[in-house]
């Protein structure tokens, strides 16, 4: 039997479902590939993703969603219909109550769409949660607690810094910084230095493999393939570690400022909770090696990671799904 509840946690880069008393039941990449002669939707997911930079003049693989918000309502739409149909299968998910995450601060009318795209997914009810509250739930943050807690999610398309209190958000910073934009920085670096153009996987691959905030011991490097700018010919290339955290620096100094700039408009007695206490990494980008040691050095604070980063929003809002007496403060009206 379906839970008729469900979570999503529609990311910029991937969207994770989580269903009442099932837990997280789909993690595919928020991709979508259509046929741009019928816009007829041709795969989502991990078959979209697989598309990317190697279709078709007429197939394009696509992203409908830019800095954790709906940039294209109706591949959303049509990209939350397929989701939500994988994890029903082919029982009726007209009465389908679903949480849907957003990035803190959104727009009036970027939550309308959020609500319009899950409605016309098959949602009956529609409510929000933002993403920093869903991440310190998942981190395991006291937020109902009159005890200041910091969370960092730094995700696909959004990092956003919040100081969490009593069932609120007291305050609270986003920055287009995050997973994206570390990969275009790396695409900028190399093309800049080697005049060799590389595409977003392989940027992706070399973050993962080598990327790093902080030196490490026994750093390597990476043999990479890409497009010679100068003769248009296929050239390889050795990229150390040292050099891609130089391509990632500017960047991460973003975040940090956001950091920053978040404890600065912080309460004087929840700023001392959150030096006993520390500073919490969610999200994807806290895998990044040595990122929790150079915050805690630009910040003084103690710094630690998420026991599972990559999935603190999922599994936030899964445990407000099983106990919505408890957690339903937090929750906002989509419409």
């Amino acid at each position: 039997m379906f839970a008729r509840d469900i979570g999503i946690d529609l990311g910029t880069a991937n969207t994770l479902i989580c269903a009442k008393g099932r837990g997280v039941v789909l993690v595919e990449p928020s991709v979508v590939a259509i046929n741009e002669r019928t816009d007829e939707v041709l795969a989502v997911g991990h078959e979209a993703k697989e598309m990317i930079g190697r279709t078709a003049g007429n197939i394009r693989a696509l992203r409908p969603l830019r800095d954790g918000v709906i940039a294209d309502y109706g591949i959303t739409s049509e990209m939350l219909k397929k989701f939500i149909r994988k994890v029903r299968g082919n029982s009726i998910f007209s009465k389908v109550r679903v949480i849907i995450c957003i990035p803190w601060g959104v727009t009036e009318v970027e939550r309308r769409a959020v609500n319009n795209a899950a409605r016309t997914a098959g949602a009956k009810e529609v409510y929000i949660i933002e993403e920093p509250m869903a991440a310190a739930i998942g981190a395991g943050l006291p937020v109902l607690e009159p005890t200041g807690s910091m969370i960092v999610d730094i995700g696909g398309g959004t990092s956003e810094v919040a100081v969490i209190a009593m069932e609120g958000i007291v305050t609270s910073k986003s920055v287009r910084i995050a997973g994206d934009a570390l990969d275009a920085a790396i695409i900028a670096y190399v093309k800049k230095k080697y005049n060799l153009l590389i595409g977003e996987r392989t940027a992706e691959e070399i973050k993962i493999e080598i990327g790093s905030a902080y030196p490490y011991p026994d750093e390597g490097a990476m043999d990479i393939r890409g497009r010679n700018l100068v003769d248009g010919l296929p050239a390889n290339l050795r990229l150390t570690a040292a050099e891609v955290r130089e391509a990632l620096s500017d960047n991460l100094y973003q975040v940090i400022d956001a950091i920053r700039s978040t404890l600065e408009k912080t309460p004087p007695e929840l700023a001392a909770d959150i030096i006993d206490r520390g500073i919490m990494l969610a999200g994807g980008g806290a895998l990044l090696r040595g990122l929790d040691r150079l915050v805690s050095e630009e910040t003084g604070i103690p710094v630690c990671v998420a026991e599972d980063p990559l999935n603190c929003v999922v599994h936030g809002t899964e445990i407000v799904l099983n106990d919505l007496h408890q957690y339903g403060s937090v929750l906002l009206n989509a419409e």
